[in-house]
């Protein structure tokens, strides 16, 4: 097999999770579940925090969305004084039926896996490459950072509780959708400018392509990571293709 082509030397590697470092199995039966198990009796006992509120503050607007594209979503009411807990609940469910992406479902999902953490009942999944490539990157000088629609503390938490041990020492930086889309061009625009580095120095790896193509038009290198149990993609004479990360040399 010829190795992934690299057109110019790269500063930074720019990871997916589900699909890239992590097996989706362990995404959606592990942390998918323990989030739907807990979601009613999370809401209920932290309807009045302050972290919590503001989520479901947010949780009003997309929820008015949704209903404004005819999604017929459960009604959580037109602000967050009409908002029951039983109501954001269901709310959550619903979105979570859906696969759906956002913000603030993605941060309460991240506060009750921190609590799952705490609590001894979960512990994370990456491929058995993932581990020996960060630490060779950061030894080639190279930045590994993250991108995911899982909030940022939802990917501190998988990185720092993997069988392996913590990995987010390895890591120099963490995107979620509060950066925008992972869709949008845009957001990988905003990644390189936070980084401060060029699009083209910047390798972005995922297993959709949908993903791959805004990087690319942000002008990101790009590679197809495709891992066991990912559904297929669609051939795309743009992206290299990858099984593991110990096929994946830089050039410096």
């Amino acid at each position: 097999m010829n190795p992934p082509e690299i057109k110019t030397p790269i500063d930074v590697i720019l990871l997916d999770i589900e699909g890239t470092t992590t097996p989706i199995d362990f995404v959606y039966h592990v942390l998918f579940s323990y989030a739907r198990t807990h979601i009613p009796n999370y809401i209920g006992s932290n309807f009045s925090s302050t972290s919590v509120r503001e989520d479901l503050a947010e949780l009003v607007s997309q929820n008015e969305e949704d209903r404004r594209q005819g999604l017929d979503p459960p009604y959580v009411g037109d602000s967050f004084d009409q908002m029951t807990a039983e109501a954001a609940a269901d709310y959550l469910l619903w979105l979570m039926d859906r696969d759906s992406k956002a913000t603030p479902l993605k941060s309460i999902q991240g506060k009750i896996w921190e609590a799952g953490y705490r609590k001894g009942s979960l512990h994370s999944q990456v491929f058995d490459d993932v581990p020996p490539a960060m630490n060779r990157w950061r030894g080639a000088g190279k930045t590994v950072c993250i991108y995911s629609s899982g909030s940022v503390l939802a990917q501190k938490l998988l990185f720092g509780n993997t069988e392996s041990g913590d990995l987010t020492h390895l890591i120099g930086g963490f995107y979620d959708t509060n950066i925008g889309t992972k869709r949008d061009p845009t957001s990988y625009q905003r990644i390189a400018s936070d980084l401060k580095v060029a699009p083209h120095a910047i390798l972005f790896v995922s297993d959709v392509t949908a993903e791959l193509d805004a990087a690319q038009t942000a002008g990101f290198q790009t590679m197809l990571c495709v891992r066991p149990g990912n559904p297929p993609q669609s051939p795309d004479a743009h992206h290299s293709i990858i099984n593991s990360f110990d096929e994946l040399s830089l050039r410096i």
